[in-house]
C-alpha cells in the first residue's frame, strides 16, 4: 500500500513544463549563447546590413538620375521632333504657294501664247484672204476681158485699161454688195 500510496501523493507531471532546474540552466545557456551572438556577430551582420542598405540607395538615387536624364532626353527629342513637324508643315506651304504660283504663271504664258497663235492665225488669214481676192480679181478680169473681146470681136490687150476697167468693175461689185449687207442689216 505504501507504493499506491506513494503514487497517489505524486501529481503526475505535465510533459508541456520542464522541470525547474532544466528551465534554469537553459535560460542562462541561452542567455550566453545570446550574448555571444550579439558581441561576435551581431555588429558583422549590422554592417552587411548598412553597406547593402547604402549600395542600394546608391543604386537609388543612380536610377532617379538616370530617370531624369532620360526624361529630359525625351523632352529634348519631342522639342525637336515639334520643330521638325513644323519645319516640314511650312515647307509644304512654301511648296503649294510656290506650285500655285507656278500654274499661274503657266496659264498666263498659255494664254499668251494662245492669243498670238490666234494673231498670227487671224493675220496669216487675212493674207491669205486678200490674196485670193487679188488672184480671184486677175482671173475675173482675165475672164471678163476675155468675155468682152469675144462679144466685142476685138481684142483688149492694153493691160493698163483693162486693169482699170476691171479694178472699177470689181469696186462697184464691192459697194453694192456692202450697201446690200447693211440694208439686210438694218432691216433685222
Amino acid at each position: 500500500m505504501n507504493a499506491l500510496a506513494n503514487m497517489a501523493a505524486e501529481v503526475p507531471e505535465n510533459p508541456l513544463i520542464p522541470p525547474i532546474p532544466e528551465l534554469v540552466i537553459g535560460l542562462i545557456a541561452f542567455f550566453i549563447v545570446f550574448g555571444i551572438l550579439a558581441k561576435k556577430f551581431l555588429p558583422n551582420i549590422n554592417k552587411v546590413l548598412e553597406e547593402r542598405r547604402k549600395q542600394i540607395e546608391g543604386r537609388i538615387e543612380e536610377a532617379e538620375a538616370t530617370q531624369a536624364e532620360a526624361q529630359q532626353v525625351l523632352a529634348d527629342y519631342r522639342a525637336q521632333l515639334a520643330d521638325a513637324r513644323h519645319e516640314a508643315a511650312r515647307l509644304r506651304q512654301e511648296a503649294q504657294e510656290q506650285g500655285a504660283t507656278l500654274i499661274a504663271e503657266m496659264r498666263a504664258e498659255g494664254q499668251r501664247q494662245r492669243e498670238e497663235i490666234i494673231a498670227a492665225g487671224h493675220a496669216q488669214i487675212e493674207a491669205d484672204r486678200k490674196q485670193a481676192a487679188l488672184s480671184l480679181r486677175q482671173d475675173v478680169g482675165k475672164l471678163a476681158t476675155e468675155l468682152a473681146g469675144k462679144l466685142v470681136g476685138e481684142s483688149l490687150e492694153d493691160v493698163a485699161r483693162q486693169s482699170r476697167t476691171i479694178d472699177r468693175f470689181l469696186d462697184e461689185v464691192e459697194a453694192k454688195a456692202a450697201s446690200d449687207a447693211t440694208k439686210a442689216e438694218a432691216g433685222r
